[in-house]
């Protein structure tokens, strides 16, 4: 850093806010540190009373914050993401479309754990929004080595963030216990399954009673598959009690289980299979129907965004899996 005369600082870089006013007008940081000084900013900062300047010369080798941040945007930024304008040394990112947020943590990893680099998102594998702000980054000094991120350039390929969007999908729900069949009590349920549902572009063409069979429940499971239904729940009868049968019924169907129980609570006797063609059966517990977020709230966002999720997806759900 050095002070120098303001008509000899064009094409340095502003070491310090510097403020104006302007009476009954303005009054706040008109040139921002980090501030690359223009030709014509040398009259604005003349009537400022700025008749010299501490600034930053980039030195060969070096880059200005803006430009290392976009950079960083270069190897963070991938499908349906939009950039913002960048601000002080930072760029944020957007959705461009309501989706799944997903992350490449090792990735993100790798470029946090480098010297001056920062980046902060949201949480990964969540529903966003069109236009929310998912991730920001920028580096620490105003100016920064060259080197360093040309070295992430070549250590880490594109992307670190991309939204998923949501799949255009058709649902049957099938709600086990003979009380229902037999209208010896209500269904409450399927409507809370169908309340998830609609926050998605999920079109739910079955809802239909199916008693405590086995047979019953797993034909049921086989006719919505062959009718090209996409997702199909069964609502209860998912613990490991003599008289539950959805877990066998799913299992007889021929879709593949990936798990029966997971590490999140409520919902870890909850069951997940896939057909080859990739449509998906979930077992619902009861603790779906009487929580306000369950495992369904982490495995619905998930799948219709077309994700395929694997034994390791679910294993990792135990941090934040405590959902009440």
């Amino acid at each position: 850093m050095k002070q120098i005369k303001v008509e000899d600082a064009i094409g340095m870089v502003l070491a310090h806010d510097h403020t104006q006013i302007i009476k009954d007008k303005f009054k706040g940081v008109r040139f921002p540190k980090g501030h690359i000084i223009k030709e014509e900013d040398i009259p604005v900062l003349l009537e400022m009373g700025k008749e010299t300047l501490f600034v930053l010369q980039i030195e060969p080798g070096m880059l200005h914050e803006d430009d290392a941040a976009a950079i960083l945007r270069d190897i963070c930024m991938g499908s349906n993401l939009r950039e913002g304008t960048p601000h002080e040394g930072k760029i944020d990112l957007f959705a461009e479309c309501d989706g799944l947020l997903e992350i490449d943590t090792e990735k993100l990893f790798h470029l946090n754990s480098a010297e001056h680099i920062v980046i902060s998102c949201l949480q990964n594998n969540i529903p966003v929004k069109a236009g929310e702000k998912v991730a920001a980054m920028r580096v620490v000094p105003l100016l920064i080595e060259g080197f360093r991120l040309s070295g992430l350039q070549e250590e880490v390929s594109p992307p670190v963030f991309k939204i998923l969007p949501y799949q255009q999908l058709s649902a049957a729900i099938f709600v086990t216990g003979n009380e229902i069949l037999y209208e010896r009590i209500k269904d409450t349920f399927s409507p809370v399954v169908l309340e998830k549902l609609a926050k998605f572009p999920v079109e739910t063409k079955i809802v239909r009673m199916v008693g405590d069979d086995l047979e019953t429940i797993k034909n049921a499971i086989v006719e919505a598959h062959q009718a090209g239904i996409n997702l199909i729940f069964c609502t209860g009868g998912m613990s490991v009690d003599p008289d539950d049968h959805t877990p066998g019924a799913i299992r007889a169907s021929g879709a593949k289980v990936v798990t029966y129980g997971t590490p999140v609570f409520p919902g870890a006797m909850f069951m997940l299979a896939n057909f080859d063609d990739g449509a998906v059966v979930m077992g619902l517990p009861g603790g779906v129907m009487f929580a306000d977020k369950s495992i369904l709230d982490l495995v619905l966002p998930r799948v219709v965004a077309g994700q395929r999720l694997t034994k390791a997806d679910f294993a990792n759900m135990a941090i934040g899996g405590l959902l009440s």
